[in-house]
C-alpha cells in the first residue's frame, strides 16, 4: 500500500516508528506536513496539492494530527476520505473527541463511568457548580488545554471560586471536575486498537503535582488492568468511532472513570513502558481493515 502519514514534523518519535513499521511491511510511506496541503474542493475530482502537485494514489491515510491544527487537519483529512483514501481515523471521530465537553456528554449517553462534571457560563452560577462535583478540592480544566496544560487543582473553595471567575473574565471556556483523591495522581493509558487493549501503562505523577502526563515529568510503568477497565477503554474509543485511541482511566472508589480519550495518542512512553511494537500493531490492523471509498461516520453525535 501507498500510506500518508500527516503529520507536522518526520523526525517526532511516533511518526518516525509508523514509517519504519509500514516500511518493514513493504509498504511506501510518505509524510505529508499538513499545513502544507491545500485543496481543490470540486465535487466531480476533489485534489490535495502538496508542494505544487496533486497527491495521487495512495490507500491510506495515517492522521497525526495536533491539536493545535484540529481544524485544519480534520479539513485535510476530509479531502483525502472524500478522494477515496481509506483514513485509520476518521475526521468526524477526531473532531468529536477533540472537543472535551461533546465527547464527555457522548460518553456519559453511553452509560461509561465519568468524573462528575460540571459546565457553566455565569459567574453567578459558581457556587452551585463547585457544590454539584462535591465542593473542594475540585480540578479546573480549559477545554482547549492539552497535555495537561490549563488544569488546575483548586484544594479550598475560595481558592476554586477564585480560579473560576478568573478563567470566566477571560472569556475562556472551562469544566469543573470531582477530583479523584484515590487515584494518588496516577492514572491508566489503555491503548485501544481496532476492539482491543493491545498494550496499558500506569502513568505516575512526580512528587507535588497531580497530572501525570508523561510531559509533565510524570513516570510510567506496567501495570495489568481488570476487564472492567479493559471494557471501558474499548467501548470509549467505540462511541467516540475511533479504531485508534489512547484512553486515559482513573481508578476510583466507583469504578473506572475515563478522563480523556485521545485520537493521536504518542508512540513513545507506550512502546518504551511494554516494550511492545505499538506501530507495527498499527499498521497490521490498517493492512486488515482499509476499505477504499468505505468512510462511514462511526458513532454517534
Amino acid at each position: 500500500m501507498k500510506i500518508a502519514v500527516l503529520s507536522r514534523n518526520a523526525k517526532l518519535y511516533s511518526t518516525r516508528r509508523l514509517i519504519e513499521a509500514g516500511e518493514a511491511r513493504g509498504h511506501e510511506m510518505v509524510v505529508v506536513d499538513t499545513l502544507r496541503c491545500y485543496m481543490n474542493i470540486a465535487s466531480h475530482k476533489p485534489q490535495i496539492h502538496y508542494n505544487s502537485a496533486p497527491l495521487e494514489d495512495f490507500d491510506a491515510v495515517i492522521p497525526r494530527i495536533g491539536a493545535s491544527v484540529t481544524f485544519y487537519g480534520c479539513a485535510v483529512l476530509r479531502q483525502f476520505e472524500m478522494m477515496g483514501v481509506a483514513p485509520l481515523n476518521e475526521s468526524v471521530a477526531i473532531t468529536r473527541s477533540r472537543d472535551k465537553l461533546r465527547s464527555l456528554q457522548l460518553l456519559s449517553r453511553k452509560g461509561i463511568g465519568l468524573p462528575i462534571t460540571g459546565f457553566a457560563h455565569s459567574p453567578d452560577d459558581i457556587p452551585d457548580l463547585i457544590d454539584m462535583v462535591g465542593g473542594a478540592p475540585l480540578v479546573i480544566k480549559l477545554l482547549e488545554g492539552t497535555q495537561g496544560i490549563g488544569v488546575v487543582l483548586a484544594e479550598t473553595q475560595k481558592a476554586a471560586e477564585s480560579v473560576i471567575e478568573a478563567f470566566m473574565g477571560l472569556k475562556a471556556n472551562i469544566m469543573v471536575q470531582e477530583y479523584i483523591k484515590e487515584a494518588g495522581g496516577a492514572d491508566i493509558r489503555c491503548f485501544v486498537v481496532g476492539d482491543k487493549v493491545i498494550a496499558a501503562m500506569k502513568r505516575q505523577a512526580k512528587a507535588g503535582e497531580f497530572r501525570s502526563n508523561l510531559h509533565r515529568g510524570g513516570s510510567s510503568s506496567l501495570i495489568k488492568i481488570t476487564p472492567e477497565e479493559r471494557m471501558t477503554a474499548i467501548r470509549a474509543a467505540k462511541v467516540m468511532g475511533l479504531n485508534v485511541a489512547g484512553v486515559d482511566i482513573l481508578r476510583s472508589n466507583h469504578g473506572p472513570v475515563v478522563m480523556e480519550v485521545n485520537s493521536s495518542p504518542g508512540l513513545e512512553g507506550i512502546e518504551q513502558t511494554t516494550e511492545k511494537d505499538v506501530a507495527g500493531i498499527i499498521i497490521e490492523y490498517l493492512e486488515k481493515n482499509h476499505k477504499p471509498s468505505q468512510t462511514r461516520t462511526r458513532g454517534k453525535g
